[in-house]
């Protein structure tokens, strides 16, 4: 069926998203895979096309749309060409909102058009080596000195982390406040104790720069506080559904597209004789994938356009993420199965769209975080 939630002109920014990851990304990816990190340069180019800080005012050099499609779009052909690993929708669609919606007008002048240019590269802190989806369990610190926060703690899995020149860390900055202690303080790039370890080495999304973070006595300006002091959490809860949509968004076209691909490979590949589209077993396994999609990609769109709207609640993004996410993870299995041993072989596209996906039924909440959502939703 065709899709009724892009007019032309999200067609044409999708021509152009499509001409920068020929030119910019697909010849280069290979290598940043083998590097571990997307190079600036990429940053540099991506802020050239236009390509960040969508829905960042013009006055402060963004593309001053309040339109979130052109946002899906972009998500949409990055999961498409298979780059992921660049973290372009971590850069808009997750870590903008917290500096357009909260930031102080200082602050926007101070951030946003690094942001846009991509000579800002930022991440958000939220996971420990002690406290993930429990995020009231986290042990950063942050003591107020008078002028200065003094910070204390370390991050792990922070995507963007090496790259990254402006870190919103969610510290604890009340001891005994539970989630309401908690606020979120930006560290630039430079500031001493402010330390990044390693690049970790993960199974899939090699090029994406995911590092540990340390922080030892940095001392954090006071006008480095971003949104409401103690606040954090509830800022926290208002993003999130924006960050699972994304994340959903990128899941269903992961899918379709690999899809797409091995509708191609069994038309050519033969088997005792015959393609392997031939096999009743094989169609089955196809009919099966791309009626899935098809749902799937109906719910999401009717997301996306809620979302559009203002309408979209955290039930029905955690229902889009976990549901996306688990389809994405089914049909790179089932379509690795179908190429066989090519299937494993890392040339393949296939190969890699099954470790690359691995994490998104893990990261931006787990499965088992979105269903406990929905569930206490329905029984409230």
């Amino acid at each position: 069926m065709k899709r009724e939630i892009y007019g032309a002109e999200h067609e044409a920014f999708r021509a152009t998203v499509r001409a920068f990851l020929s030119k910019e990304v697909e010849p280069h990816y290979e290598q940043w895979e083998k590097d571990g990190v997307v190079s600036r340069e990429a940053w540099l180019a991506a802020g050239r096309q236009g390509l960040l800080g969508l829905t960042v005012p013009e006055e402060y050099g963004g593309g001053g749309s309040t339109d979130h499609r052109f946002g899906a779009v972009l998500t949409e052909e990055f999961a498409r060409s298979g780059a992921a690993g660049f973290g372009v929708e971590l850069h808009n669609d997750i870590i903008g909102p917290y500096l357009t919606a909260l930031a102080t007008e200082e602050q926007k002048r101070r951030w946003l058009p690094g942001f846009c240019t991509g000579e800002t590269v930022t991440a958000i802190a939220m996971t420990e080596p002690g406290a993930g989806s429990d995020l009231q369990a986290l042990r950063t610190t942050a003591e107020d000195r008078g002028d200065h926060w003094l910070l204390n703690g370390s991050k792990t899995f922070i995507s963007n982390g090496i790259l990254a020149d402006l870190v919103i860390v969610v510290a604890r900055t009340k001891p005994e406040g539970g989630a309401k202690g908690m606020s979120l303080l930006v560290v630039e790039r430079g500031m001493a104790g402010f330390e990044r370890g390693r690049n970790l080495d993960k199974i899939g999304l090699k090029a994406q720069d995911t590092a540990e973070l340390f922080f030892h006595d940095v001392r954090v300006p006071k006008e480095n506080l971003l949104g409401e002091l103690h606040g954090a959490f509830v800022h926290l809860m208002q993003n999130l559904p924006q960050e699972r949509l994304c994340i959903a968004v990128g899941a269903i076209a992961a899918a379709e597209h690999l899809l797409e691909t091995t509708l191609g490979y069994v038309k050519e590949r033969e088997a005792f004789g015959r393609p392997l589209a031939r096999l009743q077993h094989v169609r089955f396994e196809l009919a099966e994938m791309a009626t899935e999609c098809a749902v799937t990609r109906t719910f999401v769109d009717r997301c996306i356009d809620a979302h559009n709207g203002g309408e979209l609640d955290a039930v029905h993004a955690a229902m889009a993420k976990w549901w996306a996410t688990e389809l994405q993870k089914r049909v790179a299995d089932r379509c690795l199965q179908l190429h066989g041993g090519y299937g494993y072989m890392t040339e393949y596209r296939v190969a890699r769209a099954f470790t690359d996906g691995r994490v998104t039924t893990i990261f931006g909440g787990a499965t088992e975080i979105m269903k406990e959502i929905i569930g206490r939703s329905l029984l409230a």
